[in-house]
């Protein structure tokens, strides 16, 4: 019951400051830069997020890590990653975005607590797999994210060039977004780090099974997934060095390749826990 109160409060805490950073950040005609107040106040809810997760994860007698936990770390890290890349770029527009998705996605381990994993799951090996994963999820988030945005400005900036102005609900946020190719930069940076970590998380999958189970890892739905979002940002980044892909088609392969990761551990786990039931046991 504890667990489900802190929970609530991680995520009213968000919701209270997605909806501070709409109001004072999508809703004026210039938004302002973030105040040093606004920092230590997104970092309250981290904090408190943070412990919930890792006594849920860690020192809980029965390892459990389902959908739930999946959505829930990933938003964290997204948050906590997009919280220090702020202090580098000016991108207080997509704070109610972030800050709102990880309302929605941090009491997720309270109501969906998983599937009950075999003992194995205490193992070091297990538990880096783990953590390098949801790195890796996170990192893919935030380029999802940036995805999004950028398609919203690329857009914006289009009709602007057919009307002749630029007015809108959108000018605000995006008032306070780099340009558009500091943004691009920006994004192919994000899926550098997240395609290493992500060639980690396979490589480890294959440490972990080997040395618990003696064999290579099986070729599951998960693994299939994993494996092929893989191979669409390697294809990504390939395609951006030489060929110099950007624009549309890089945003449409960052898309398209998150979706495929999301699919590859969250789709698997809620297909088992929710429609099929298999969360307990």
């Amino acid at each position: 019951m504890d667990s489900i109160v802190l929970y609530g409060a991680v995520s009213a805490a968000y919701a209270v400051l997605a909806f501070h950073f709409w109001r004072t950040r999508w809703g004026g005609a210039k938004p302002a830069s973030i105040a040093a107040w606004e920092r230590v106040a997104i970092l309250l809810p981290l904090a408190l997020h943070s412990w919930l997760l890792y006594r849920g994860l860690f020192t809980a007698g029965e390892f459990r890590f389902g959908f739930g936990y999946a959505l829930s770390c990933m938003l964290w890290l997204a948050a906590l990653i997009y919280w220090a890349e702020s202090l580098f770029y000016p991108l207080e527009g997509m704070q109610p975005l972030v800050l709102g998705l990880a309302a929605v996605c941090a009491p997720l381990p309270a109501l969906f607590p998983g599937m009950i994993s075999a003992p194995y799951a205490q193992s070091f090996e297990f538990r880096m797999h783990t953590v390098i994963a949801m790195a890796s999820y996170s990192l893919f988030t935030i380029a999802a994210l940036h995805a999004l945005l950028m398609t919203l400005v690329e857009r914006r900036l289009h009709h602007a060039r057919l009307d002749g102005h630029v007015a809108g609900p959108l000018a605000g946020p995006l008032a306070v977004l780099p340009p558009l190719l500091t943004l691009e930069a920006l994004l192919f940076r994000i899926i550098t780090l997240g395609f290493i970590l992500l060639t980690l998380t396979l490589a480890s999958g294959v440490v972990f099974s080997e040395a618990v189970f003696g064999r290579a890892m099986p070729f599951t739905h998960k693994t299939v997934f994993a494996i092929v979002s893989w191979i669409i940002f390697g294809a990504l980044l390939a395609g951006r060095r030489l060929y110099g892909w950007r624009g549309r088609t890089a945003l449409r392969w960052t898309l398209a390749g998150f979706v495929v990761l999301l699919l590859a551990y969250v789709g698997t786990h809620f297909v088992l826990e929710v429609i099929l039931g298999r969360g307990q046991g």
